[in-house]
């Protein structure tokens, strides 16, 4: 069988999986959960053994230490799947809500009902935990879903799909709901972006690079974001306190994140009493300091930073530093150079954090928080299948709503248009 035909035959199997599993109760859907949870629980084993392969293979290929981190399945990180699958078990189903539900002057009651999207393609580099959390949402939000993982993480990722086949086996739901692309070959992500007869949606999760392919080939409507160039503001009326460990735990707290910030931007009126404990703190952690020419005055060791430097997400123990004038300033910053990913305000003034939520063009826009906080999980969606930067249908972390579409419905008893 060639790579369309084997494709094609995903496609099918997802399309009529998609059909049993938009009917499910429920209870059904969440037992399936459960027992892949119980699965995970019971093959950590197999997971660990597998994720090895994947991790020698890597580091044999010369995988960089960001994607290293990303491919690791420690014993948390097994912890943090199992603990996803019983939120997401947990929490309200949103397939066939209805809201809104209205009478009209005729008489009619008008209302949406939320309905799954069909089935989902979903495309991801590295991380193999992301193979549970599309599972899940995917599962839970009535969908179907075909699941193109790296293939540096092939072997993590087929361990896995074990554990999710036999959980939907326990709980009388297709195996093929959730389906693992078996094969490395390249051509089959050309094939999946392309099968619009079978997939609804494609979800890419990956580097720039692969975004921006899926994003100019796919012919099926696509929820992406591109990069996370995220940044910290302390404002002129923060606390010192709290500005320094956010600043701190936003760049390396984990690195080769899309949540890490990439730019830290200072008020000039608290520059001198901030930054000199805050270039303490990263190098003893390791991180290389890019810095605007103020900046290099207050900090000795930092680098002159470029143009390139404000619109790069480096993915690395790399931080690029500039003092402003102004929150105007700032913010004029982050329009231009960011990415519509996450941005964080530090200030004590009222005003000037409800000005920062207003303008900044974001798709998450925090208070006195860590960008680090940028995550389904941490936002009570139970996991995420990707953040989306996009402004269309879904935006930010894309949990179980950003799975679903609405329709209208319509409640009427022998109403006729007069």
């Amino acid at each position: 069988m060639n790579i369309k035909e084997y494709m094609t035959s995903l496609g099918q199997q997802a399309k009529a999986a998609g059909r049993a599993v938009s009917r499910a109760e429920s209870g059904q859907k969440n037992a399936a959960l459960l027992a892949v949870a119980e699965q995970l629980k019971n093959n950590t084993a197999l997971l660990a053994e597998e994720n090895a392969k994947d991790l020698r293979a890597g580091k044999e290929k010369g995988l960089d230490a960001a994607l290293l981190d990303r491919l690791e399945l420690t014993p948390a990180r097994i912890q943090a799947m199992i603990d996803g699958l019983n939120e997401v078990a947990a929490l309200p189903d949103p397939v066939g809500a209805i809201t809104d539900l209205k009478y009209r002057p005729s008489g009619i009651q008008v209302g949406q009902m939320r309905v799954p999207l069909g089935v989902i393609g979903i495309i991801y580099e590295s991380r193999p935990n992301v193979t549970v959390d599309a599972a899940a949402l995917c599962l839970k939000s009535g969908n179907a879903c075909i699941l193109r993982g790296g293939s540096e993480s092939i072997h993590s990722n087929q361990a896995i799909a074990l554990c999710v086949a036999k959980g939907l086996e326990q709980a009388s739901l297709p195996v093929t709901a959730v389906q693992v692309v078996e094969t490395t070959d390249r051509a089959a992500v050309g094939e999946l972006i392309t099968m619009n007869d079978y997939v609804d949606v494609i979800v890419p999760r990956g580097g720039k690079s692969l975004i921006e392919r899926i994003s100019k080939e796919a012919t099926i409507p696509v929820i992406k974001h591109l990069d996370g160039i995220c940044h910290v503001y302390i404002d002129g009326a923060a606390d010192i306190e709290k500005a320094i460990n956010i600043a701190v735990n936003a760049k390396t707290h984990r690195y080769g994140v899309c949540n890490a910030m990439e730019t830290l931007l200072v008020a000039e009126s608290i520059a001198t009493q901030v930054l000199p404990e805050l270039a303490a703190q990263y190098k003893e952690a390791g991180v290389e300091l890019r810095g605007c020419p103020l900046t290099c005055e207050i900090i000795k060791d930092a680098v002159a930073a470029t143009a390139e430097d404000w619109a790069t997400e480096y993915l690395a123990p790399i931080l690029s530093i500039k003092v402003v004038e102004s929150m105007d300033e700032a913010i004029a910053h982050i329009n231009r150079y960011g990415s519509h990913h996450t941005d964080s305000i530090i200030t004590e003034n009222y005003t000037s954090g409800r000005s920062f939520l207003t303008e900044v063009d974001s798709s998450s826009v925090m208070i006195n928080a860590s960008t680090r906080f940028a995550d389904g999980f941490e936002y009570g969606l139970g996991a995420e299948i990707g953040i989306s930067t996009d402004k269309i249908h879904a935006r930010g972390p894309v949990g179980l709503e950003g799975l679903t579409s609405q329709k209208y419905v319509v409640l009427g008893d022998g109403h006729i248009r007069q």
